[in-house]
């Protein structure tokens, strides 16, 4: 599995004409080179959206670790990311304080 990466090169040229050579070649300018901070063997996605081709900068995921990077449990992150800044986490509890909320939320319904 791949990850696309996503922080570096955020500031950098926006577009530069390249040219199409054989065997399907192309090189990518050195200002992109260098704001991607690409090396000799890094993983490129490349994809076709919109009549463009997209390149994209990924790294790879050890298999037993893919898990992490599926989108829904990507997503099940980012809601419980918010739920920390909005504050809606409780404090730390021990065992009987875990029961005790656990009681009490079955009481509710």
């Amino acid at each position: 599995m791949m990850v696309k990466t996503v922080e570096r090169g955020a500031h950098m040229p926006q577009h530069e004409s390249i040219r199409f050579k054989k065997r399907s070649q192309v090189t990518i300018p050195k200002d992109f080179v260098d704001a991607l901070q690409l090396h000799e063997g890094d993983r490129l996605e490349c994809r076709l959206e919109d009549g463009k081709i997209v390149i994209v900068p990924t790294v790879e995921v050890p298999r037993d670790q893919a898990w992490f990077w599926s989108e829904q449990w990507q997503k099940e992150e980012n809601e419980v990311e918010q739920e920390l800044r909005d504050g809606r986490v409780s404090a730390p509890m021990n065992l009987d304080e875990t029961l005790s909320a656990l009681d009490d939320l079955s009481k509710e319904k």
